[in-house]
């Protein structure tokens, strides 16, 4: 027996119908009402698969809709491309985000998206990742490559104060 079930209620119940089914439930079978302590043991045992199922119908009414804002991977990278190549980084990454899967393509565009936000870093896992599912595309191998020597020439003294500066004019945002 499900949750909505032991509440007696359906699938399609409302977060306030579960609600209401469980007040009028444990007013009906709590154990305090039961002298006797056979009773009383039945309805403690009732209470606790009645408290049971509420938890798991409130966090079933709780979680969000997974997939309804997903899209095909295709579509996904041919709008986050067309995106990128539009110099809008951040909407970019977020329609790439409502892919359903992801692939090797699919890693070096973040990377390159990445990049774009000078989150080197990030952007070399991305395409690291993106070479190790595709090891022999050598695009890929480049876009890792140009990576690490950003990695490594952010990490030097000179460039991080480069960047500390401007984060500091942009906005506040340090850069590493």
């Amino acid at each position: 027996m499900n949750a909505f079930q032991e509440l007696g209620l359906t699938e399609n119940a409302s977060l306030s119908d579960v609600k209401q089914a469980y007040h009028r439930l444990v007013k009906n079978c709590h154990p305090d009402l039961f002298s006797d302590p056979g009773e009383q043991d039945v309805a403690q045992k009732r209470l606790v698969k009645i408290n049971l199922a509420y938890e798991k119908a409130v966090s079933v009414l709780a979680k969000p809709v997974i997939g309804y804002h997903k899209v095909s991977i295709k579509q996904a990278k041919a709008t986050a491309r067309r995106l990128l190549d539009q110099g809008h980084l951040e909407s970019a990454l977020l329609q790439l985000g409502r892919s359903e899967t992801k692939d090797a393509e699919w890693y070096a565009l973040q990377g390159q998206i990445l990049m774009g936000f000078k989150e080197y870093d990030t952007a070399h896992a991305s395409m690291r990742e993106a070479v190790r599912q595709d090891p022999d595309n050598m695009h890929f191998r480049r876009l890792a490559l140009d990576a690490a020597i950003q990695v490594k020439r952010h990490k030097q003294l000179p460039m991080r104060l480069k960047d500390s500066i401007q984060g500091f004019f942009i906005g506040g945002k340090k850069r590493r």
